[in-house]
């Protein structure tokens, strides 16, 4: 069963494919995995390679290579699942890219599943230094996404560990939210690599208050107030990859 779920997924485009038992799945923020799917065995772990435009200096040109492979991935996930339920009568919870969906003012900024966590059990790589996991082909230039599913699978094996700790993601961090071994700074992280997202949203709805009706029309004629809205509508909008552009790991 195993090498035809592999099969199937790697025809689909799917760069890399691994299973992990769901009680090898350890996150120690996000929800349990049996909130996802209570009758959760297995996690199967989709691994994608960005398009190279994703290191293009144009962030518009980045963001799109991010916004496209996400489409794919979502449209792979869905495919694959149906692939479950129809041969295998199996039970699926997809976990799309780790966008959050349910903000609570505890669990600011976390998604409800990991795939980090769930790539590492799958044995599709390792934790950097960069709190990233490198894969062991495209090193940290890959994203994630899984399927929880109540079929029993056996698990890949666990991958080694890659990272050189050559500090190069810490040194090329420019809100220094890597300084700390071991935790990513979300705050300090968030506001430099999405300027459009949540917070400032809220930051330019509060500057409007109490300002004259003239001055608020010049706010919502400013390009920042069309960058949120753009950013509101294409959902979460990166403007900083140097994380994983820094890493040399899967270059050569």
């Amino acid at each position: 069963m195993e090498e035809q779920i592999r099969n199937y997924i790697l025809d689909l485009g799917v760069d890399d494919v691994g299973f992990a038992c769901a009680q090898d799945y350890h996150s120690p923020k996000s929800y349990k995995i049996t909130k996802l799917l209570p009758e959760a065995k297995s996690i199967i772990v989709l691994a994608f390679k960005p398009l190279s435009s994703c290191e293009s200096p144009s962030m518009s040109a980045a963001q799109n290579g991010y916004l496209d492979l996400g489409s794919f991935a979502r449209s792979a996930s869905y495919r694959i699942s149906r692939f479950l339920e129809r041969n295998y009568k199996a039970k699926i919870a997809t976990m799309p890219i780790a966008y959050p969906f349910e903000i609570h003012n505890d669990r600011k900024a976390l998604a409800d599943f990991s795939q980090r966590h769930a790539a590492v059990a799958a044995g599709l790589g390792s934790f950097g230094r960069h709190n990233l996991v490198i894969h062991p082909q495209f090193g940290t230039r890959v994203i994630f996404t899984s399927i929880i599913t109540n079929l029993t699978l056996q698990p890949s094996p666990k991958g080694e560990d890659f990272c050189t700790q050559c500090n190069l993601c810490v040194e090329n961090c420019p809100a220094r939210a890597l300084d700390e071994a071991g935790k990513t700074d979300i705050r300090k992280c968030l506001e430099h690599s999405q300027p459009y997202g949540l917070m400032a949203d809220i930051t330019f709805q509060l500057q409007q208050l109490g300002r004259s009706p003239e001055e608020q029309k010049q706010m919502l004629m400013d390009e920042q107030y069309a960058r949120l809205r753009q950013a509101a509508h294409l959902g979460n909008q990166y403007m900083c990859f140097n994380c994983l552009k820094s890493c040399p790991i899967g270059l050569a």
